[in-house]
């Protein structure tokens, strides 16, 4: 037969009672051991029998254990304490940053020559010494700027001049070649070659070139024939 169920309540027999109590306490400081050992877990049992008597597990030392409860239970409590800290010291710091923007934002509005009607002659004089103090920085940056423009067209302008002369020298350098050119002799053979061909004086052409020798009577021959 399986076991029963037990109600759970208040056991009105002592004697029972009290064997319950014990068997209930050591199965109890078991599982406490048991835990211990095979989780690694730091564990202390405290438990008191009805008569006051006390009966104890601990697997360091109860008295440890027990601090560092309190310990833990007071970082848990405060837990709530230091998130409203941070929230406070979070709102102040949002404040402060606001404060700053707003005034950050009106002297800007004074230095474009607005807001001016809440100012005294001292916030006023300070603010002409700043407003002068800007001026002077910005000539002076124009002013590096424009030098250096200047300095950047006079080398680009020397660039450009030897580049124009470099380019005069070349056309110059082409004009000598083609008059060189049209100075030399021509070629015989190119005079010849040109000349309109006529197959009549073709041989009293070449044969006069060839040889001088011959007389008129035969070059007249020659061309009868």
């Amino acid at each position: 037969m399986g076991r029963g169920k037990i109600e759970i309540k208040r056991i009105e027999n002592t004697t029972n009672r009290q064997v319950t109590f014990c068997k209930r306490r050591n199965g109890l400081l078991k599982k406490a051991y048991e835990l211990s050992v095979l989780c690694d877990a730091e564990v202390a049992l405290i438990v008191f029998s009805s008569r006051g008597r006390l009966y104890e597990y601990s697997n360091n030392s109860v008295k440890k254990t027990i601090e560092r409860y309190k310990k833990a239970s007071a970082d848990t409590s405060n837990t709530g304490s230091v998130s409203e800290a941070n929230a406070q010291y979070y709102q102040q710091e949002a404040g402060k940053l606001k404060n700053q923007i707003a005034a950050l934002q009106n002297h800007n509005r004074n230095l474009l020559g607005e807001s001016l009607s809440s100012l005294s002659i001292r916030e006023l004089k300070g603010l002409e010494k700043k407003i002068e103090t800007g001026i002077s920085k910005i000539r002076s940056k124009k002013n590096e700027l424009l030098f250096a423009e200047i300095e950047y067209m006079q080398k680009r302008e020397i660039d450009l001049q030897n580049d124009n002369m470099y380019l005069r020298a070349k056309i110059a350098e082409n004009e000598r070649t083609q008059q060189h050119m049209s100075l030399m002799p021509t070629n015989e053979y190119e005079v010849i070659s040109s000349a309109p061909f006529d197959s009549r004086n073709f041989l009293q052409v070449n044969l006069l070139e060839a040889n001088n020798n011959y007389s008129r009577a035969d070059q007249t021959a020659l061309q009868l024939g």
